[in-house]
């Protein structure tokens, strides 16, 4: 993966453009069903928000353009879901990844509607858990009330990380760098949020990670 991902980075790191698109795409792309288990996105946001501390990108841009990826991909699966009903669970790919669709459900049955906050943070169900909430019957209005700010905390959450990183190596090596003292409080605010919301999410997985995918008795 790091042999593809360097020269990728350094590449696009001379062409803004190019980057953001690369971010919408890779939020996008993990958000999708099947495709989003399977291609790198949090690895390459988190990868691309190191370029935000030496200006080749802008902390406001990478965080847009992370979280529209994000809110579209979303969006587009769940209206999947919502219009196909149940029918899109049972159907191919879907139905070669039986125990993560299982784990979505599951989800739902034990959290409600804050499962849809709770799986943003939590791979491989990220990429399932919004065509499960249409295809359950989730009505749309629930469904973004709690993705959005779901997304509104996944992004910090991958891209300020990488950020405040390079930042601080860029203080201590004496290289320039374009931050400010109330930007980086600003960041470690929402890094923190980031954590303590991963904790809980993590506490929430171990006490009942043995009980996600039940065996389900036959007869």
């Amino acid at each position: 993966m790091t042999s593809f991902l360097d020269p990728f980075i350094d590449f696009v790191s001379a062409h803004a453009g190019l980057a953001y698109l690369t971010l919408f795409l890779a939020a996008l792309l993990e958000a999708v069903p099947v495709v989003g288990s399977v291609v790198p996105g949090s690895t390459i946001i988190l990868a691309l928000s190191a370029l935000i501390p030496g200006g080749e990108l802008k902390l406001q841009g990478v965080l847009l353009a992370a979280a529209l990826g994000a809110i579209l991909g979303d969006g587009s699966a769940y209206w999947i879901g919502h219009k196909q009903q149940r029918e899109i669970l049972n159907s191919w790919p879907l139905t070669n990844y039986p125990r993560v669709i299982e784990e979505s459900e599951t989800f739902f049955r034990r959290f409600g509607t804050w499962a849809v906050f709770f799986a943003r943070f939590v791979p491989p169900i990220r990429a399932f858990v919004p065509v499960t909430a249409g295809a359950v019957g989730m009505a749309p209005a629930r469904f973004y009330a709690v993705n959005i700010p779901a997304i509104l905390v996944w992004a910090p959450a991958h891209v300020l990380p990488g950020d405040l990183a390079i930042s601080a190596w860029h203080s201590y090596s004496g290289l320039p760098h374009h931050g400010h003292p109330a930007k980086h409080i600003w960041m470690l605010t929402v890094v923190g949020v980031a954590i303590v919301v991963g904790l809980v999410i993590w506490s929430i997985r171990r006490r009942h990670g043995s009980r996600v995918v039940p065996a389900k008795p036959e007869g």
